[in-house]
């Protein structure tokens, strides 16, 4: 078998194959013989048709099934002898067969381009670093998430307040204020001054109780504008937020004896998840200066396959909503490039630092995990005897061991950011 490879570009191949026939005379008696098996003529047993007779009138018919069953074998055969490893479903043309001639074909395909790594050294990547300041308020807000978290609800009949959630039925309205007749719907549940409600529609719904009606304006789903609708309360339920006091800081954590303790518990807490936002930030920014610093070429494909799986993931979050996947690919297809890139990339890195994980390591790494939570002790080691977690784990600390590498590398500008910033940023978003 004679293989030729030619690259088109740094991600394309074109492999032509020609197998001769004195390969092939063999494998295609014996395609005769099974073919004669499913024949059936007049004056013959099945499978004793003379073969004369029987290329007389199938020749071709043979033929075409030789190809259609053997072609695959021998564009893997050609593969294997180039050492050539396709990342998409081939494109087979200019195929090529008679009994007595050769065999040939081309198989166009993608691979994934060999790339270079730009040279590096230090200071040759610009990357940021946030240090984020926080303020009292953040703190106020985990304790108020934390009271939220805890509280109770209570049925109350003195009247809505603010804060309050009601169970009440919509009747839809027209313009006109008459009922529309298929269009009241049972059983919803609105929070009083949350949502879309305006402090206009607000003040209407707060006062009210059980069996008491006010008309207000919402939109019920994405499909529809803004309606009337005749709000009738069922029920009404209060939000009872537990009192800071002792019972209230052992409930949250046994180990703190004071509400100062609680306080700088999590403040701590508000530290650690602000540097964890810090980090991830950065070690993103790192990896994005390596790919603008290389710039590598990728193969389509491989882009493809990344956006297909991403949408089944999508659709299944989805929850069976339809879903516009031409929207979803063209939100995710930057997204798909980059981390293509980076992962042909990051195999370069891990050749060129000689950086490896072993088993040991990751045996490490799971009893920190078990240190850290000894109460989780059964769940973790359950949790890691599956080869998916473990393998998972492997590439978060393979990953870790190249960003660490590419610090060296690495010029640091440091910001400040303070957190009532972001807070307001998010407010206007």
């Amino acid at each position: 078998m004679k293989v030729k490879v030619k690259k088109v570009n740094d991600y394309t191949v074109e492999l032509s194959a020609d197998v001769p026939w004195r390969e092939l005379e063999v494998e295609f008696n014996l395609s005769v013989k099974k073919f004669s098996k499913k024949i059936k003529m007049p004056g013959f047993r099945s499978g004793k048709i003379p073969v004369d007779r029987l290329l007389t009138q199938f020749k071709q018919n043979i033929e075409a099934e030789f190809v259609e069953n053997n072609i695959q074998k021998y564009y893997l055969q050609g593969l294997k002898k180039e050492n050539l490893n396709p990342v998409n479903r081939a494109e087979i043309k200019d195929v090529s067969f008679q009994m007595n001639e050769d065999f040939s074909f081309t198989a166009l395909f993608e691979i994934e381009p060999d790339i270079d790594l730009p040279k590096l050294k230090k200071n040759s990547l610009s990357v940021k670093k946030v240090k984020y300041i926080h303020d009292k308020k953040d703190v106020e807000d985990a304790m108020m998430q934390l009271r939220k978290a805890h509280a109770t609800i209570k049925t109350v009949e003195d009247g809505a307040a603010e804060g309050d959630y009601l169970t009440c039925s919509l009747q839809k309205l027209d313009e006109t204020g008459v009922p529309i007749i298929g269009k009241k719907f049972e059983k919803q549940y609105l929070r009083v001054g949350n949502g879309s409600f305006t402090d206009d529609q607000k003040e209407k719904m707060i006062g009210l109780k059980p069996g008491g009606k006010a008309r207000i304006n919402l939109q019920l789903n994405k499909e529809e504008n803004k309606s009337e609708y005749e709000l009738e309360v069922d029920s009404i339920e209060r939000e009872i937020l537990p009192e800071l006091n002792k019972e209230f800081i052992k409930k949250i954590n046994p180990k703190l004896g004071s509400l100062e303790q609680l306080r700088n518990d999590v403040e701590d807490k508000i530290i650690a998840n602000f540097n964890e936002r810090s980090q991830t930030s950065y070690e993103r920014d790192l990896s994005d200066a390596v790919i603008e610093k290389a710039n590598p070429s990728f193969a389509p494909s491989m882009v493809e396959n990344y956006l297909i799986n991403l949408i089944e993931d999508v659709k299944k979050q989805n929850n069976g909503e339809p879903l516009d996947e031409q929207k979803v690919r063209e939100h995710y297809k930057p997204l798909a490039e980059r981390n293509v890139k980076w992962y042909s990339l990051r195999n370069k890195i891990i050749e060129k630092g000689g950086l490896a994980v072993s088993d040991q390591d990751v045996n490490n790494e799971i009893q920190k995990l078990i240190d850290r939570t000894p109460q989780s002790e059964i769940e973790i080691k359950k949790f890691y005897k599956k080869p998916s977690s473990r393998k998972r784990l492997k590439d978060e600390l393979i990953e870790k061991l190249i960003l660490k590498y590419l610090e060296q590398f690495a010029k640091v500008e440091e910001l400040q950011v303070k957190t009532e910033d972001l807070r307001g940023n998010e407010y206007e978003h």
